[in-house]
Formats: C-alpha cells, sequence, structure tokens
C-alpha cells in the first residue's frame, strides 16, 4: 500500500458544511525521501524504502551512512517500506503529503501509549465493583479464580490476566481524509489515532 511517514502533531476540531463539529487528528505527513527501490529480480519483491527527517551525521553510523550516501540523501532518522508504488520513483525523489490529494480513507499505523502493568479491570475490562464473583472479599478488582481441576491441571495459555498494557503496534483502519495542506505539510484526518503527540506514524492509502 502506498504510504508515508509522519508525526503527529496533536489534535483539533473544523466544522463541516453543514455545519457539524468534527474531531480531528493533524499529522506531519512527509516530506518523505526514497532511500531505497527495492525490485523482485534483486530483493524478491517490490518496494520503496522512505525515510523521514534528518539525521546528524555524528549521530549516524558508518553502514547507514553509506546506505544514504547511494542514494544520494542526506542521513534520515526514520526508515520504513511501503508497497504499491510501482516504478513511479527512484533513489532520491521526494514524495509530499499532496500523495494523499484525492484520497478519501486511509489506514494508520502507530506505537500506542504504555501504561505500565495494569489489572484485569482496566486491561481487559472485567467487572470489578459491583460485578464481583467468586465471592471475595474486599478484593472487588481481583481477577477471580484461574485454575482447573486435576485435569487438565494447568492455566491456559492467553488467559486474560493482570499484565503490561499498551506500547505495542496498532493499526486503525479507515478514517476519513478531512483536508490536505500541502503547504504546511499537514494532514487532517477524522478521529484519533495511536501514539502520543509527537510520535511517529505510517500513513497507508
Amino acid at each position: 500500500m502506498p504510504g508515508l511517514l509522519g508525526r503527529k502533531i496533536g489534535m483539533t476540531s473544523v466544522f463541516s458544511a453543514e455545519g457539524k463539529n468534527i474531531p480531528c487528528t493533524v499529522i506531519e505527513a512527509g516530506p518523505c525521501v526514497v532511500t531505497q527501490v527495492k525490485t523482485v529480480e534483486k530483493d524478491g519483491y517490490d518496494a520503496i524504502q522512505l525515510g523521514f527527517e534528518d539525521k546528524k551525521d555524528k549521530h549516524t553510523p558508518n553502514a547507514e551512512k553509506g546506505h544514504f550516501k547511494k542514494a544520494g540523501v542526506s542521513p534520515k532518522r526514520h526508515l520504513a517500506e511501503f508497497k504499491g508504488f510501482g516504478n513511479e520513483y527512484k533513489a532520491g525523489s521526494e514524495i509530499k503529503v499532496d500523495l494523499f490529494n484525492d484520497t478519501v480513507y486511509v489506514d494508520v499505523i502507530g506505537k500506542s501509549k504504555g501504561k505500565g502493568f495494569q489489572g484485569v479491570v482496566k486491561r481487559h475490562g472485567f467487572g470489578g465493583v459491583g460485578q464481583s464473583t467468586h465471592g471475595q472479599h474486599n478484593r472487588l478488582r481481583a481477577p477471580g479464580s484461574i485454575g482447573a481441576c486435576s485435569y487438565p491441571a494447568k492455566v491456559f495459555k492467553g488467559t486474560r490476566m493482570a499484565g503490561q498494557m499498551g506500547n505495542e503496534r496498532v493499526t486503525v483502519q479507515n478514517l476519513q481524509v478531512i483536508k490536505v495542506i500541502p503547504e504546511h505539510n499537514l494532514l487532517l484526518i477524522k478521529g484519533s489515532i495511536p501514539g502520543s503527540k509527537g510520535s511517529i506514524v505510517a500513513i497507508e492509502k
């Protein structure tokens, strides 16, 4: 899927033609530079690698310096591959937010906010207070019994329990593109997207 890398700026709202207030996420989408073109003959599949945001030479390993020098571009901080571009672009080409000018819906991929170690009520939506089970006393947010009898005598993998919540790759599909602002490389998307302000996201058509 053709797409771009971008940075989540924050949220705002705009009014539609009907006067309805629509919540939107503002993304600084690109400009991205093609740092490598992959082909079926050489790599086994067709894709292009895009780089986003400049990085200082002193913070770039020598192997990466050679990679960017071969493409004829300055070192980039973030890299990602996108399929479906065809043979339209070559190494060193710049792709801007106007890629989404005629796009109605996009998918956004990002890393969700990390929430640390959480219990079953917050992590999995267990009933908790008011809907407590197992006759527990003074343990209204506890998960309850998870064990089994002598058969199968184990706890099944995947049982919903407390643990790390968030900080994982999340894809939100079919988000409506409200507005494209090419002069500022901004993309307004209806609704919310994964990640905190300033986080890096991938937008796919």
